[in-house]
């Protein structure tokens, strides 16, 4: 884990949201939330996943949070199987954006249910980037909506995910005409190519926010 990062506590529909919060590295350009995977087996805002998008998107110039979604760690309220989920997402991008009022770009992130969530996240706040990671595409109903503009939308999979196929997210991109980032040798938790990973956010997000 980054050894920058402060726990602090956000007020969310459900009740306090415990949330990571990792400063902007030079120069502040945005405000960035990362979503964890599936609480109900295990995922929270430690996952190495998301913490190395978060590394990423630090180095780039974005104040990051990284909540624990309602019932996970020292979150209040019950796991909504995402719908709840989203509206924790949004209170947390709000908290954000008054903390910085000198940045105006925004990023969604998420790893695979995390993923599904700033999916919905987006439908809503319409960010300048979408990140998203091994995502739960095609998994959770209702599936996942295509109405974000995929040219603003950064998906990266594993080649050998077991757990979200990497043809899921084949199908619902190519709905959208949207190129995938396949990272081979490696599953839905990119063992062993995390700083691939890292490497593939810095290079590719900056083009696509326009910073």
């Amino acid at each position: 884990m980054l050894n920058t990062q402060n726990i602090i506590f956000i007020h969310g529909p459900a009740g306090r949201l415990q949330t990571i919060y990792i400063a902007a590295q030079g120069e502040a350009k945005g405000v960035a939330v990362i979503n964890h995977p599936n609480p109900l087996q295990g995922g929270t805002f430690i996952n190495k996943v998301i913490q190395t998008a978060a590394k990423a998107l630090s180095s780039l110039g974005f104040h990051c949070y990284l909540p624990n979604l309602r019932g996970v760690g020292e979150s209040e309220g019950e796991h909504d199987f995402g719908r709840g989920e989203t509206e924790d997402c949004l209170a947390v991008l709000r908290f954000a954006q008054t903390q910085h009022p000198d940045v105006s770009k925004h990023v969604l992130a998420g790893f695979s249910f995390g993923g599904y969530v700033a999916l919905f996240a987006a439908e809503k706040s319409q960010p300048d980037a979408l990140l998203l990671l091994g995502p739960a595409v095609g998994v959770y109903q209702p599936d996942a909506p295509l109405s974000f503009n995929p040219k603003r939308t950064l998906l990266i999979h594993g080649e050998t995910d077991k757990v979200v196929p990497l043809q899921n997210s084949l199908d619902w991109a190519n709905k959208q005409i949207m190129p995938i980032v396949v990272v081979p040798q490696t599953g839905h938790f990119f063992h062993g190519k995390l700083i691939v990973l890292r490497e593939w956010i810095e290079k590719c997000l900056p083009g696509i926010i326009g910073i």
